[in-house]
């Protein structure tokens, strides 16, 4: 009798696990994305995508992870950025009716092009526009896609003159013509309105108002940027940034 409980546990020993659902790396990698393990998460995220090559939830949030962790990280920005483009194109490939795919790509397309020369960021930017509108297109009240709507317009308008002329009429950027600070300013405070808890809209929100000249406005939204608790991966970075950017307003 022994003997033979011997073997049966031997056997169970060496029968492999059920390999993981993509859902259930999805949700492992929530977990961790909750608590701001960027790293962590983006592993299960990948897991998710070996599980299943389709999964368009898995490959958005794979990119999302990885800009983030981009951001800040001078020697990986690039590589990370690249990452990040890669799996939402990809997302956008699996499922091009999904909102969040598309805000993912033009969210990766746009931090990847702020660190580029001027010509280059002025070639990213209309596939920014078309993707971020996209994204509004299925899911309007999408805060993330208005964010980035609302940087669109910010940039455009951080141009100089000659910049923006040279992106109008030799780059073939039609829409640029359609930026201003007040649609930067609508669309950032509607993304803050839906989510007041986001530490970085406040942040973007406050760049806008100090370059519209609105001081007061800039200074409220950087201190609310402050009061907020950190929660993402990046708000200490964030937070920091307001502290500088409050103290160098006058």
């Amino acid at each position: 009798m022994k003997m033979r409980l011997a073997l049966v546990a031997t056997i169970v020993a060496f029968v492999p696990l059920a390999a993981q659902s993509a859902a259930e790396h999805i949700a492992l990698g929530d977990k961790d994305h909750a608590v701001g393990n960027a790293m962590s998460a983006m592993k299960h995220y990948q897991e998710a995508v070996q599980a299943d090559e389709k999964n368009a939830e898995a490959l958005w949030r794979v990119s999302a992870e990885a800009v983030d962790l981009g951001e800040f990280n001078d020697a990986k920005r690039d590589s990370l950025y690249r990452v990040g483009e890669d799996y939402a194109r990809r997302a956008v490939a699996a499922d091009p009716k999904s909102a969040k795919a598309h805000f993912a790509l033009a969210k990766a397309i746009g931090r990847r092009a702020l660190s580029l020369g001027t010509r280059e960021r002025i070639k990213y930017a209309n596939a920014v526009h078309e993707e971020a509108t996209l994204s509004m297109s299925l899911d309007s009240i999408n805060p993330g896609a208005l964010h980035v709507l609302g940087l669109w317009h910010a940039n455009i308008m951080r141009l100089n003159g000659i910049e923006r002329f040279f992106a109008k009429n030799l780059l073939g950027g039609k829409t640029f013509g359609e930026a201003s600070w007040d649609a930067a300013a609508r669309y950032l405070e509607r993304a803050s309105a839906l989510e007041p808890d986001r530490i970085v809209h406040a942040l973007d929100l406050a760049g806008v108002y100090r370059d519209r000249d609105e001081k007061a406005k800039a200074r409220e939204q950087y201190q609310r940027a402050l009061s907020l608790k950190a929660m993402e991966f990046n708000d200490k970075n964030y937070q920091a940034k307001a502290q500088k950017e409050l103290s160098e307003l006058k």
